[in-house]
């Protein structure tokens, strides 16, 4: 692992005692907070229709604050357990809150890597906004937590996020039969992946 990725495990937080902000071009991500969850539900619940088809179901209680609390706690815990980072994107003009983004299932060892999965509100799509947010968040996986490749999988339908995964320079490696359960069904999923020797620059 790289000295500076070693240092960040270590304390799990950026210089200074300050929680990382990634920038992109018109977007930036940071961790969540307990005090996003009005916009957070607002923008989620705007949106459901949106969402459902490309996410696992919603739970009775998916937009409660208890639920986005215990959501928080569970996204504290997987970051200082080195187990997965959670973003949410907000448009740099105006601090609107957009979506978010997922490393998951990080596994270190001789793997390196980890999972990468973002959503958007429907009102934001199709704007080149997760695209700036993907781009953005390269660097910290690579540079940051000393990872050497992203995994990413899609639905075969989800023409979109195949677009937005092979603009950012992701590789398409296969097709996963019965990948993840969405929606209610076990569906297959195009899988695709960027390594760091393959990263695009700026």
């Amino acid at each position: 692992m790289k000295p500076g990725a070693m240092a960040f495990m270590r304390g799990l937080t950026f210089p200074g005692g300050q929680q990382p902000v990634i920038r992109g071009q018109e977007v930036y991500l940071r961790y969540p907070r307990v005090s996003d969850y009005k916009a957070w539900a607002k923008l989620r619940g705007d949106s459901r229709d949106f969402l459902t088809p490309w996410e696992p179901s919603w739970s009775r209680d998916e937009l409660t604050k208890g639920a986005f609390r215990r959501r928080i706690k569970r996204y504290q815990k997987e970051c200082r357990m080195d187990l997965a980072y959670a973003f949410f994107v907000y448009r740099a003009s105006d601090d609107a809150l957009l979506g978010g983004c997922t490393l998951s299932n990080v596994r270190r060892g001789v793997t390196q890597c980890c999972a990468l999965g973002y959503w958007i509100g429907e009102r934001f799509a199709r704007h080149g906004y997760m695209f700036d947010a993907v781009r953005a968040l390269v660097p910290f996986v690579f540079s940051t937590l000393g990872l050497h490749r992203i995994e990413a999988a899609c639905l075969p339908i989800n023409e979109a996020s195949q677009s937005l995964l092979g603009k950012a320079g992701f590789r398409q490696e296969g097709l996963a039969r019965k990948y993840l359960q969405i929606n209610g069904e076990w569906r297959d999923h195009v899988l695709f992946a960027l390594l760091e020797d393959e990263a695009p620059l700026g």
